[in-house]
């Protein structure tokens, strides 16, 4: 293990046995990966299991409410040029996943890691990370998750004293405000085109002012602080203000700005900017986010969009209209089962796209594109919708288990 003495115990090397096994069992009957049950029988036999695991690593943890399968993925990709990486690739993002990824990587000497908002403190609690890139916070799963000054609050209090470098977005409000607890902070202006979420101050309450890009708190001075990194258009600005070309086959401005984070967390371990863009030029999907699928002889690309903030950027890298676009939204327990999200979505962003409708929830949203006026139809299902669809590639959006369900129609 990376030249150290073997971390696990007896008990530990039980555990991650049994966590294996289970793990293939699932896999054969069927259901999926099987990291989320084999971390959890793993830890049921070795509750501080994840701790053992992650003692030989450097880890870095990922957290936010949007972008970091992505961002752990381009994170990966940069830091294998320093060494083997263990990552948790597929978005198992609580400790039972995460647990599973570790178990993988006794060779690695690094663990790119994506934490679930609500699990990063007692993540960074039990794996002393290295480093932890923040980058954004706004409303999620309204059901399950706590309101977005709370969670700001949680992970400020979980950051407070921390030894880990923090890589965390200047432009948001709730990230700067949970990261400012921590000693270590490495800023990185990567932009914010959701705003909804940061009009008041998280730290008095007050009205927030947001001239430009910047902001700031006319009633306690909170304010954005300078970055030492910064997204510039096609170009990711270092400490040292040199310009590095961002190419990337990921679309959409939000993917430099993953970009520009994952650059900033390389070069705490050492990699050069101009290294690691480099690498992320690699990554073509994010377990099947962005990929284009042959589906009934016509290309169909797969995109994820989960809570307002994420449809705002899926909208902004669509084709223009009249490509067709097929929306479906569930409501399931990993969806988040309250819809009342889709009622802050600007829909008006579609006018001109012929619409299809399908998922579980077709007719929640049916209603709030009728009340957008857009022009749509009702589908029952993928089939149906792409024979409907007027010629061209069509851009199909769906929030996480719609997606799931899209891709094994489209043996993705």
């Amino acid at each position: 293990m990376s030249g150290n003495s073997d971390p696990l115990t007896p008990r530990a090397k039980l555990a991650v046995t049994a966590g294996k096994a289970a793990a293939a069992v699932s896999r054969a009957a069927g259901r999926g990966s099987g990291s989320v049950i084999g971390g959890r029988v793993a830890l049921k036999l070795d509750p501080d299991l994840l701790a053992r695991l992650a003692t030989h690593l450097d880890v870095i943890l990922v957290s936010a409410t949007n972008g970091k399968t992505t961002t752990t993925r381009l994170i990966a990709e940069a830091l294998r040029a320093a060494g083997p990486v263990v990552s948790n690739a597929l978005g198992a993002n609580m400790p039972a996943g995460i647990t599973s990824a570790l178990a993988g990587g006794s060779d690695a000497k690094y663990a790119v890691i994506e934490v679930d908002e609500k699990y990063l403190s007692g993540v960074a609690r039990d794996t002393d990370p290295k480093c932890i890139a923040l980058l954004n916070l706004s409303r999620d799963q309204l059901d399950r998750a706590a309101e977005t000054r709370m969670m700001a609050e949680h992970w400020r209090e979980g950051l407070a004293g921390s030894k880990a470098v923090v890589v965390a977005n200047a432009d948001d409000p709730l990230v700067v405000w949970a990261a400012s607890s921590s000693p270590n902070v490495m800023w990185v202006a990567a932009g914010q085109m959701w705003k909804e979420d940061a009009w008041s101050c998280p730290s008095c309450g007050g009205v927030m002012q947001r001239p430009g890009d910047d902001w700031f708190c006319g009633d306690c001075g909170f304010r954005r602080p300078t970055p030492t990194w910064a997204l510039s258009g096609d170009h990711v600005l270092d400490p040292h203000g040199s310009a590095w070309p961002i190419h990337l086959q990921l679309p959409g401005r939000a993917n430099k700005a993953n970009a520009a984070s994952s650059a900033a967390v390389a070069a705490v371990f050492g990699v050069p900017p101009q290294v690691a863009l480099e690498r992320m030029y690699q990554v073509q999907a994010v377990a099947g986010r962005y990929d284009v699928v042959q589906f009934m002889q016509r290309d169909l690309r797969l995109l994820l969009a989960k809570n307002p903030a994420g449809w705002l950027e899926t909208f902004s890298l669509i084709d223009p209209p009249p490509t067709p676009v097929i929306l479906s939204v569930n409501a399931r327990g990993a969806d988040g089962t309250d819809t009342s999200w889709l009622w802050d979505v600007d829909y008006t962003r579609l006018t001109g796209h012929p619409i299809f409708v399908l998922g579980d929830r077709k007719l929640d949203l049916a209603v709030r594109l009728e009340v957008a006026n857009q022009s749509f139809q009702v589908c029952e299902n993928l089939d149906q919708a792409v024979q409907l669809a007027p010629p061209g590639r069509i851009e199909v959006i769906a929030n996480y288990t719609a997606f799931q369900d899209l891709r094994r129609r489209v043996g993705n």
